[in-house]
């Protein structure tokens, strides 16, 4: 059984954007100037997917691929997600994808963008768009990839390392699955054993196949 939450994050707790379509909602978005980061980013990257989603997949922020596309999870762990989703059972068209953050966050490094964590402020400034597109889509399920999209869900009472693979029942009816973000899996190697923490991602991301049948 999911375990049921003491505390929840801005996504969830704070106020959030009101519209009455995910449509209405992007193009509110478009124009976000909550936080800074919208000045050197090339474009807001905006969710994306079924509006009757089941599923929510919630990642850190856009890379450089989907800055420049404008599109989540196109680059390198787009890939890798794709790949894990299929073999846990789940078909990404069938999925919602959006980020924590809407906006890339880099330091310029000669002519390569290397990315930049999200601080606090600008997850709880972005919080007003996830927040709002949960209120939308209405999910059975958000998968929480990575620390940047736990915080922003269920606040600091929870963590990747310790919740891993716990589904955590959050309001409005869905529950939350902790795991990793994909681009751990690029990360790593060299370090640890590539093809088990693949594997242990694609056991964590099973567990929505199992619970959506």
């Amino acid at each position: 059984m999911p375990k049921q939450l003491a505390k929840l994050g801005p996504a969830l707790a704070g106020e959030h954007a009101e519209a009455t379509t995910i449509a209405s909602l992007r193009r509110q978005a478009e124009g976000c100037e909550r936080c800074d980061l919208y000045k050197n980013a090339t474009q807001l990257v905006f969710g994306e997917g079924p509006v009757d989603a089941r599923v929510v997949l919630v990642g850190e922020q856009p890379g450089d691929r989907e800055d420049l596309a404008g599109r989540p999870f196109v680059g390198p762990a787009g890939r890798i997600l794709d790949e894990c989703l299929h073999e846990a059972g789940i078909d990404r068209s069938e999925c919602y994808l959006t980020n924590a953050v809407k906006h890339f966050k880099f330091e310029q490094r000669g002519k390569r963008r290397m990315h930049s964590r999200p601080n606090a402020g600008e997850i709880q400034a972005c919080a007003w768009w996830l927040g709002a597109e949960l209120d939308e889509l209405r999910p059975e399920i958000v998968v929480a990839l990575g620390a940047t999209a736990l915080m922003s869900l269920l606040g600091r009472s929870v963590g990747v390392t310790r919740n891993r693979g716990q589904l955590l029942t959050a309001p409005g009816g869905f529950s939350v699955l902790v795991t990793i973000h994909p681009s751990y899996l690029l990360r790593i190697r060299g370090r640890s054993d590539p093809e088990a923490e693949r594997a242990r991602f694609v056991d964590d991301l099973a567990k929505v196949a199992t619970r959506i049948g």
